[in-house]
């Protein structure tokens, strides 16, 4: 299983929009940059992915699972990105802050901090735990 962290703007598609599409859940599309497209492609069935609020927030308000591996995204009429299916897994009690990230020295070296334009990255084993526990909290 591989984990990843996707952004999206609260205002354009937020995790509670995410969460009323069910067990059939979303086509996570739109994705107009190669290395995000990159690792879209690189995503299994079953991987996880942090939900990430861009923009308007700036933190970590859930979890995804990616349920429908990469497809040519309908959105993209030259048809050079794609898409996967993801579905809402849960709703953290304590959102994760851009700030709080920074300043946890174990999670520093994550892409999220080092490149603020991507929309969609890998996060390695260690770090998605350290993330996943701060998100538990109450």
């Amino acid at each position: 299983m591989n984990y990843w962290l996707m952004k999206s703007e609260p205002d354009v598609w937020s995790l509670e929009q995410q969460k009323k599409t069910g067990t059939k859940g979303a086509a996570w599309d739109g994705v107009r940059n190669y290395q995000a497209r990159n690792n879209l492609k690189k995503m299994k069935v079953g991987d996880l992915c942090f939900f990430y609020h861009s923009n308007i927030g700036k933190e970590i308000v859930g979890t995804v699972k990616v349920i429908k591996k990469a497809f040519i995204d309908k959105t993209d009429k030259k048809k050079r990105f794609v898409a996967v299916q993801v579905r809402f897994v849960e709703e953290f009690k304590m959102p994760i802050s851009l700030e709080k990230i920074k300043k946890t020295k174990a999670i520093s070296h994550l892409p999220l901090i080092k490149q603020s334009r991507l929309s969609v990255m890998p996060i390695d084993y260690k770090s998605w735990k350290i993330i996943y526990k701060m998100g538990k909290i109450e």
